[in-house]
C-alpha cells in the first residue's frame, strides 16, 4: 500500500498495526513531498529529516514486534506519526529561530513540555515551520527569512503567526502540526488555509519552552485536518507541568473520544456585532450557511450580544506590545544569540538590536515601552486591562445564556502578500474575533466551513473556559454532517 498524503494520523495509525503501512514509507513520503513543494510554499525552516528516518525505522521494528506478539495495538498514541512544530517551541539541539535574525543558528539545550511529551507519544518530529518573527504577526510576512504562501494560493498568505504549520498540515506534508496562539495565531491561519486549529483554555497546555511573547496570552495548540486528529493532538499535549506555573492542575479528559459521543440541544450564541462592517460578504455567507446545518443537525442557534468586541483590539494591541516588551529585553547580545560586537556595552546592546529585530517587531516594543513608562502607565495599560475584565464578562454573560459562541475565525478572506504590509491597522484587524478569546483565556475552535472566490472560510467555535470537550463534540459534528474538510489543496 503506497502511502497517501491525506491520510489522517488515526488512519496511518491503524495501517501501521495492520502492517498495511510502515512508518518509514509515510516519513520518506513525507520529506520526498516536502523537498518537490517547499521551495515554493516555504513552510519550513528547518527539516530534522536524518533524525526522522531513523526514528522511522525503529517504528517499522517496534511495529512488527506488536504484531508477533499478537498483544494488540499497544504502543503510543502518535506512534510513527509526521509532525511539524513551530519553530518557537525549544527543541534540544535542533534551531529554533523564532522567525528572527537575533536566534538565528540558536539551539537550545533542552525541549519545550510539548516537544517531550510529542516523543513519549511516539511523534516523528519532521521540522521547524515558519512564523512572524517572535510570532508577531497575522501573515507569515514578518518572517526574517522570508514568507510562507497559502496552499490554495501562492500569491496569497497563509495567515500567521503560525503560518508555516497551518500551511504544512494544508498541503499534505504532515497530518499533525503545533502553534502558538496570543491572539488568533492558530485560528487565523487555521482558517485561511482551510484546516483545523484549536487554541486550548490559557493553561491547559504547559507554555515551559515556548519562546515568550505575551506570557498572559500565549496558548501552544494543535492543527490538523479534521476535528478528532485535532483531539488526539490535544490529549497528548494537554495536562499541568510543575515547570509552568500558570499551567492549570485540571482533569484532562478524553477528548478524542469525545469526538465520537456528540452531544444534541448545544446552544449556539451568534453575535449581531461578529457581522458588522468589514465583514467580507463571502465569509458571512458560509458561517451563516453553517450556523443553517448546525440549526438542522439539532443545535439551538440564538443571537447574543458581546458588546466589548471591537474594544478588544485596542486593549490587545496596549497589553500585548507591553508584555513583549518586557519579554524581548533578554535579546541583548550578551547571553544567547546574535552578537553586533562593540567595545561599549551600550553600542554593543543598540546595533544588535538593530540588526536582529524586524521593522515589526521594533513597533510592538516601541508601543509596549511606550504604554509602560511613567505618566502613561495609569492611561494606558491600565485602562486596557480593565477593558479585558469588561470582555471577560461579556463572554461570561453569554455563556450564561449559550454553551458556544460562534463568529467567523477572520473578517475577510486570505489577502495577497505585500498587500497590508504597509498598512499595519488593516493587518491588525485580521485578528478582530479571535483577540478577545486570548483577552479572555478561553478555548477556540476554528474549522473550515466553505469556500468564497475558490479560497476557504473558517469559522470559529468559543467555548468556556476548560471545555473544549463541547467544542470538539460540536466541530465533529459539523464535520460528520460536511464536506470542506475533505478538499485539498491543490498541487503546485
Amino acid at each position: 500500500m503506497a502511502p497517501s498524503v491525506w491520510e489522517s494520523a488515526r488512519a496511518l495509525r491503524a495501517a501501521y498495526a495492520a502492517g498495511t503501512l510502515l512508518p518509514s514509507q509515510v516519513i520518506a513520503a513525507a520529506l520526498d513531498r516536502i523537498a518537490l513543494r517547499d521551495p515554493k510554499l516555504h513552510a519550513f525552516l528547518h527539516l530534522d529529516s536524518e533524525r526522522a528516518r531513523q526514528e522511522a525505522v525503529e517504528w517499522d521494528g517496534l511495529y512488527a514486534q506488536a504484531r508477533r506478539n499478537a498483544a494488540g495495538d499497544t504502543l503510543p498514541p502518535l506512534a510513527g506519526i509526521p509532525v511539524a512544530v513551530k519553530d518557537n517551541l525549544c527543541t534540544r539541539g535542533v534551531p529554533t529561530t523564532c522567525g528572527s535574525r537575533i536566534l538565528d543558528g540558536w539551539l537550545p539545550p533542552y525541549d519545550a513540555t510539548v516537544i517531550a511529551r510529542l516523543r513519549r507519544a511516539g511523534a516523528v518530529i519532521i521540522g521547524k515551520t515558519n512564523l512572524d518573527e517572535f510570532a508577531m504577526g497575522s501573515s507569515t510576512e514578518n518572517s526574517a527569512f522570508g514568507p510562507t504562501r497559502n496552499p490554495w494560493d501562492l500569491s496569497r498568505v497563509p495567515g500567521g503567526s503560525s503560518g508555516g504549520s497551518a500551511a504544512a498540515v494544508a498541503a499534505g506534508y504532515v497530518p499533525l502540526a503545533l502553534g502558538s496562539d496570543t491572539g488568533g495565531s492558530i485560528r487565523q491561519p487555521a482558517g485561511f488555509c482551510g484546516v483545523v486549529g484549536l487554541k486550548p483554555t490559557y493553561g491547559r497546555v504547559s507554555r515551559y519552552g515556548l519562546v515568550a511573547f505575551a506570557s498572559s496570552l500565549d496558548q501552544i495548540g494543535p492543527f490538523a485536518r479534521d476535528v478528532a486528529d485535532c483531539a488526539l493532538l490535544l490529549n497528548v499535549i494537554a495536562g499541568a507541568d510543575p515547570r509552568d506555573s500558570t499551567s492549570a492542575d485540571v482533569p484532562v479528559p478524553d477528548f478524542l473520544g469525545a469526538t465520537d459521543q456528540p452531544r444534541h440541544g448545544i446552544r449556539l450564541g451568534v453575535p449581531s456585532e461578529a457581522f458588522g462592517s468589514g465583514v467580507d460578504a463571502g465569509v458571512a455567507e458560509a458561517v451563516r450557511a453553517a450556523l443553517d446545518t448546525f440549526d438542522n443537525l439539532g443545535f439551538r442557534v440564538e443571537e447574543i450580544a458581546l458588546p466589548t468586541l471591537d474594544a478588544a483590539l485596542p486593549t490587545y494591541y496596549l497589553i500585548a506590545p507591553a508584555e513583549a516588551s518586557s519579554n524581548l529585553a533578554r535579546y541583548d547580545g550578551v547571553r544567547h544569540g546574535m552578537r553586533d560586537g562593540s567595545d561599549d556595552l551600550f553600542e554593543m546592546v543598540t546595533r544588535t538590536r538593530q540588526r536582529g529585530f524586524g521593522a515589526e517587531v521594533k513597533r510592538r516594543i516601541m508601543l509596549g515601552t511606550y504604554a509602560l513608562s511613567a505618566g502613561y502607565y495609569e492611561a494606558f495599560y491600565i485602562k486596557a486591562q480593565k477593558v479585558r475584565t469588561l470582555v471577560a464578562r461579556d463572554f461570561d454573560r453569554a455563556f450564561a445564556q449559550v454553551d458556544i459562541v460562534v463568529m467567523p475565525t477572520s473578517p475577510t478572506l486570505p489577502f495577497a502578500i505585500g498587500e497590508r504590509v504597509d498598512d499595519p491597522l488593516q493587518m491588525y484587524f485580521s485578528d478582530i474575533f479571535t483577540i478577545p478569546v486570548n483577552l479572555a483565556g478561553l478555548p477556540g475552535l476554528s474549522l473550515p466551513c466553505g469556500f468564497s472566490a475558490g479560497l476557504p472560510v473558517g469559522m470559529q467555535l468559543v467555548g468556556r473556559a476548560f471545555d473544549e470537550t463541547t467544542l470538539l463534540q460540536a466541530g465533529g459534528a459539523y464535520q460528520q454532517a460536511t464536506s470542506w474538510h475533505l478538499r485539498h489543496a491543490p498541487e503546485a
